[in-house]
C-alpha cells in the first residue's frame, strides 16, 4: 500500500527527506578531516621545499654544486624529498579539491570518497619520502662517525608512518570498501518512484 506523501517521490528523494542531519554531519565531518589533512599536507611540503634549498653537505662556493654530488645518501636524499614534495602537493590539490566541493548527496556516494582516500595516500606518501630523506640526511651527516645509530634512528623515523598507518587504515578501509564494495545506492530501483 503506497502512501500520499511518498506519490511521486524516488526512494533516494525519500531518503534525504528523512536524513537531512546525516548529510550536514557529514558535511561537517568531511570539511574538518580534509582542513586536518591539508594542513600536515601543507607543513610537509614546506619542510620538503626547504630542504631543497639546504642540501646536507652543504655546496661548493664557487661552483654552487652540493659537495657530495657523488654520494648514494644524496641521491636518495634528493629524489626522496622531490618524490615526497610532489605527494604532498597532489594531496594538497585533493584536500582543495575537497574544499570546493558542492556537498550534494551524490557526491557522498563516490566523489568526495574517491577525492579522500586518494588525498590520505598521497598524504602517507608524503610521509614516507619525508623520513625516508630524514634517514639519507642523517646518514650523511653521522658519515662512519656514530655508525651505530642509524639502525635506532632509522627504525624511530619508521614509527611515525607505522602509526599512521594503524590509525587512518580502518577509515581507508570502511571508506574504500562503502565506496567500491557492495552498496543499497548502487541499485537502479532507487531512483523510480516509490
Amino acid at each position: 500500500m503506497r502512501d500520499e506523501h511518498h506519490k511521486g517521490k524516488t526512494f533516494w528523494n525519500l531518503f534525504m527527506e528523512n536524513h537531512k542531519t546525516l548529510l550536514k554531519n557529514a558535511e561537517k565531518w568531511v570539511k574538518d578531516t580534509t582542513n586536518s589533512c591539508m594542513i600536515v599536507s601543507t607543513l610537509i611540503a614546506t619542510v620538503l621545499f626547504a630542504a631543497v634549498f639546504t642540501v646536507p653537505g652543504g655546496n661548493d662556493d664557487k661552483t654552487g654544486f652540493p659537495l657530495l654530488l657523488g654520494k648514494d645518501s644524496l641521491l636518495v636524499f634528493t629524489i626522496s624529498n622531490a618524490l615526497g614534495l610532489f605527494s604532498s602537493m597532489t594531496a594538497i590539490l585533493l584536500f582543495l579539491a575537497i574544499i570546493t566541493s558542492r556537498y550534494e548527496a551524490q557526491d557522498f556516494l563516490y566523489s568526495l570518497p574517491k577525492k579522500i582516500i586518494t588525498g590520505l595516500g598521497f598524504l602517507f606518501l608524503s610521509l614516507a619520502f619525508m623520513l625516508v630523506a630524514f634517514s639519507a640526511t642523517l646518514t650523511i651527516v653521522l658519515d662512519k662517525r656514530v655508525e651505530w645509530v642509524l639502525i635506532p634512528i632509522t627504525l624511530l623515523a619508521s614509527l611515525p608512518v607505522a602509526l599512521f598507518v594503524v590509525l587512518q587504515l580502518p577509515l581507508l578501509l570502511q571508506m574504500f570498501r562503502s565506496t567500491y564494495g557492495q552498496s543499497i545506492f548502487s541499485a537502479e530501483d532507487i531512483w523510480s518512484e516509490a
